[in-house]
């Protein structure tokens, strides 16, 4: 009878499919697991506990943290798309516990010495693309096809609807959530939701911060920082200088500073059903 064929090659801490090509100088930490025809390239660091299905392609120089779950052919790491990129040497930075689903494609920075950066426990579902030189916080969502143009910015426990995409050098400010099929040519404040083609402010998120835990006083803080920005018919600079001639609690400060420092602009407001209650 002959004996079963090998499926993984076990080696201290780790198990690694024969079928997996490996650089010499990818640098693989203890309890990883590779599945089959797994790629991982030069330069690659990858940390304690990280999990690759099959067909996954890691490329460097990338420097993942532990726990990481990467589904089947996703491709993290690979070159910029950038027409500039000339083949210089630049990175990725994930932290740890992130899932990426069937598919996902992450993108390493286009100039040299600059990097594109994922925060830790992310959840990308199948075939969300992430572009070069974005930097994405942590505990986000971002449903099928969520697209990232270069040079995006998310905070954390950003959801970013399926079929959305982000404009090149936009911001998504921390606890916002975004429509599906959404157009964001433009920064959208923290704590708010935005929907439409092109992506319209609709109010705040408010289900999103009861669930987190915010107050009614945060809740009513950031309402009138909300409708002193959109309500009001005042330019954005006009309700920065009202909201700031007040007292602001921490949450509705950091949505004023977001107003004030916005470079593109951010998006403009649109009918919401909440604005009517406090």
């Amino acid at each position: 009878m002959a004996a079963p064929a090998t499926l993984f090659i076990l080696t201290p801490s780790r198990v690694i499919h024969p079928t997996a090509i490996i650089d010499p100088s990818a640098q693989i930490a203890a309890d990883v697991e590779i599945g089959p025809y797994c790629v991982i390239g030069a330069g690659v660091e990858l940390g304690a506990g990280c999990r690759l299905q099959h067909n996954v392609t890691l490329m460097g120089p990338a420097k993942i943290g532990p726990g990481n779950i990467f589904f089947a052919y996703g491709s993290i790491g690979q070159q910029t798309q950038d027409l500039k990129y000339k083949g210089e040497p630049t990175l990725l930075e994930i932290g740890e516990g992130n899932t990426f689903r069937e598919f996902c494609t992450v993108h390493r920075a286009t100039s040299p010495g600059d990097k594109t950066v994922i925060g830790s426990r992310n959840h990308f579902l199948s075939y969300v693309h992430i572009a070069h030189d974005c930097v994405v916080g942590s505990h986000c969502v971002f449903s099928n096809n969520g697209t990232l143009a270069g040079h995006v910015i998310v905070g954390d426990h950003v959801i970013l609807g399926g079929l959305s995409a982000v404009h090149q050098f936009c911001r998504i400010g921390e606890r916002s959530i975004i429509g599906g099929c959404s157009k964001i040519v433009q920064d959208v404040p923290p704590y708010s939701t935005a929907d439409g083609n092109p992506a319209r402010a609709r109010g705040l998120n408010i289900v999103g911060l009861q669930r987190a835990g915010f107050s009614r006083e945060q809740i009513r803080a950031l309402r009138h920082a909300f409708r002193k920005v959109y309500r009001s018919g005042l330019n954005n600079s006009q309700a920065v200088e009202e909201l700031r001639a007040g007292e602001l609690t921490p949450e509705a400060a950091r949505f004023t500073d977001f107003v004030a420092t916005t470079k593109r602009g951010i998006i403009a407001g649109g009918k919401s059903a909440d604005d009517a209650e406090d």
